[in-house]
This record gives structure tokens, sequence and C-alpha cells, in this order.
């Protein structure tokens, strides 16, 4: 069972990284999600699967049984599970938001949105480095 998590662990991961270095906002969405489930699989994987019983102590026992599941990795992947879903869920949300400023999620698109001399060493130069707001009812050039 440690092989086929080992080799799902690599086929996940490589997906993951591949989509991340795509030029597009939602392919690196999902990259970052299958990342997550890269984490949660080696994590898994590094926990020893054993057995298939559940990791329950029975009464009148000290320790869990023989055969049983390590119950640490369990609760580390659901918790991962939860930070994993709240990271894509904000990430989501900044994309959406994105493309509605900008109507693009091309990351080289994207940097033509940044103000010309940022980033600035100190506020100073940041300050003078930001163009003004330009009146109401025009665009920013």
């Amino acid at each position: 069972m440690e092989v086929v998590l080992a080799i799902l662990f690599g086929v996940v991961l490589g997906a993951a990284v591949f989509l991340l270095l795509a030029r597009s906002l939602p392919r690196m969405l999902i990259g970052l999600l299958l990342l997550g489930n890269a984490a949660n699989i080696a994590i898994l994987a590094g926990g020893r699967v054993r057995g298939t019983a559940p990791p329950l102590v029975p009464s009148g026992a000290a320790a869990l049984s023989d055969g049983a599941s390590n119950p640490l990795p369990q609760a580390l992947v659901l918790t991962a599970i939860v930070i994993s879903f709240g990271l894509t869920a904000f990430a989501t949300v900044l994309a959406w938001a994105t493309w509605r400023a900008t109507n693009t999620v091309d990351p080289d698109a994207l940097r033509l949105a940044e103000p010309p001399g940022l980033p600035a060493a100190d506020a100073e130069a940041a300050a003078l480095a930001d163009p003004p707001d330009p009146p109401p009812g025009t665009a920013r050039p």
C-alpha cells in the first residue's frame, strides 16, 4: 500500500508543479489545490498505513488493538483538508476579484497594472512612485 501511495504522491505532485508553472491563474489555483492533496498523501504515507481497523480503543484496553490505523496522520490530514479548502476559497475569490477589476487572468498582463517604480525601498520612495488618483470618471493610464 505504501508503494501505491508513493506513486500517487509523485503523480499528484508532478501535476501540481506543472499547473503552478502555467501562465493561467485558474490553472495555478488548481495546481495549488493539487499541491495540498499531495501533502495530504505524503502525511498519510508517512503515517505507515498498517491496517484497516478504525483507530478506536476497545473498552478496558489501554492502547489501540493490533492492526488498527494510526490516528495521528488522519487527524493531521483532516486539519490540512480544512486549511487547504480555506486557502483555495480565498485564492479563488481573489482571482475572481482580479478578473473583475482587470478583465484578465494572465499573470503577465497583470504586471501592467502595477504602478511604475514599485516596489520601492522605503515608504517615501513608494509615495513618490505611486501616481495620484485620477479625477472621477477618468481611467487610470
